[in-house]
């Protein structure tokens, strides 16, 4: 394969182009660094029930985050607020137009088993596949060939079965 036809293949997986997801990539980046620099932490948002509930319950395991849980809840704030502020500037609209025909038992069966393995894998994709990655983590490294072979896998598997929303 030559190397324009490559080039076309590529950009045939993005129809809409690659602009945004350029622009997502540096404002994540840009994120972390700035948490990391402002805190010392990685960024990543599996701690953020853990840190919260830190505000209403006085067990042990939830005060260790105490000192880090304001900027955690804001950093959760954020992602909701940026991915809204997006809806609304450039799908005309928001929300309303990309609704999903999953049913609410299948999505609320994921959320928590996506929540499970946020603790059993000690972190997020945006905690290993952004932080942990990008500071050469062997745990992060692993841990992200692990997440997306599980996910290619189940994806195989589910279409396989011929299971729709």
């Amino acid at each position: 394969m030559s190397d324009l036809a490559a080039l076309q293949t590529g950009l045939e997986l993005f129809p809409h182009g690659i602009s945004r997801y350029a622009v997502g990539g540096v404002l994540v980046g840009l994120g972390v660094v700035v948490i990391y620099v402002a805190t010392g932490i990685s960024a990543g948002a599996s701690t953020f029930l853990e840190s919260t509930l830190s505000y209403v319950s006085g067990q042990s395991r939830f005060q260790q985050y105490v000192a880090s849980r304001d900027w955690r809840l804001v950093f959760t704030f954020g992602i909701v607020a940026g991915a809204a502020a997006y809806a609304l500037v450039f799908q005309d609209g928001g929300w309303g137009a990309y609704t999903t025909a999953v049913k609410p038992w299948r999505l609320l069966v994921g959320g928590v088993l996506v929540g499970v393995g946020t603790r059993v894998g000690k972190g997020c994709t945006s905690g290993h596949g952004v932080c942990g990655v990008g500071s050469a983590s062997r745990t992060s490294l692993v841990g992200v060939a692990t997440f997306l072979l599980v996910a290619i896998g189940t994806a195989q598997l589910v279409a396989a079965l011929g299971v729709t929303p």
